[in-house]
């Protein structure tokens, strides 16, 4: 995986917001959020991005994506600078790139069935699954990420959390992608769930190769699923590594601080002699 060709690179990327006066919402200036982060995600590898509230890192994700503009630098899907395609060309990639949102009520449409949801995505990209499979496919991955087929005309509010999380990965598995960005995917998630929505991305990634851009500031969810991880701190990467070298071996004064607000169940155990 060491010597495979980068799927995404990201080089020196910023993006700001603008600032703007209370009188007529005028911009008097912008606010930089993210400064000059660089990294690479191959294929089947997963790559976290770990820090604090208001770091950057959802950012970074929605900049990606294509959802937020990016004020500096380049990022590249498969060699591809896509900072600088039109948004038919923009529409084209996003089918190899998709997102599972924080939130699993807020990011399903609740008018619409599980069916319609799935197929939501091959109504805006034509070609991929024939109309006439739509419900077929649809009820294949509802399989496949552990729902009950038979629950495909239900609405989003007939479903616990784990499982809209589960329909809003069915949904981004709609497009065969090669990346997928979990953005705290399970940070609003019982303990429990979040075990097996993770167990269920993994065997996903192992069955499908896919690739991860995963969000969380639980450090132990970071520990678990991801290859590298990126520490993020007011917009910048104070420290990257692999997620071994970065529990075991924390360089960074700032990565030490967040290893050091993680809760211990017995810190008695914790306590060298």
């Amino acid at each position: 995986m060491a010597e495979a060709t980068p799927l995404l690179t990201v080089e020196h990327l910023k993006v700001s917001y603008p600032i703007r006066s209370s009188i007529l919402l005028r911009k008097i200036g912008e606010k930089l959020a993210v400064s000059d982060v660089n990294f690479e995600i191959r294929p089947g590898e997963t790559v976290g991005l770990v820090g604090e509230s208001g770091s950057g890192k959802s950012t970074i994700a929605r900049t990606v994506i294509g959802l937020v503009p990016s004020a500096g630098g380049v990022i590249r899907f498969e060699g591809r600078d896509i900072t600088k395609l039109t948004p038919r060309e923009l529409k084209e990639v996003r089918r190899d790139m998709q997102m599972v949102f924080q939130d699993p009520y807020a990011s399903l449409n609740p008018r619409l069935t599980v069916r319609d949801l799935i197929a939501e995505a091959w109504r805006v990209h034509t070609g991929i699954v024939p109309r006439d499979r739509w419900t077929a496919e649809a009820k294949d991955l509802m399989e496949r990420v552990g729902l009950n087929p038979d629950y495909s005309d239900r609405y989003p509010h007939q479903f616990s959390g784990g499982q809209r999380q589960r329909i809003g990965i069915a949904r981004a598995l709609a497009l065969r992608p090669k990346l997928i960005i979990c953005d705290e995917a399970v940070s609003a998630l019982d303990v429990s769930v979040q075990a097996q929505v993770l167990n269920l991305l993994e065997d996903l990634q192992a069955d499908l190769g896919l690739s991860y851009l995963f969000i969380s500031h639980d450090l132990s969810v970071i520990e678990h699923i991801c290859d590298r991880v990126l520490v993020l701190d007011r917009g910048v990467v104070v420290e990257e590594g692999t997620a071994r070298e970065l529990f075991e071996n924390p360089q960074d004064p700032y990565t030490r601080a967040l290893l050091a607000a993680v809760p211990v169940v017995r810190p008695w155990l914790e306590q060298t002699p």
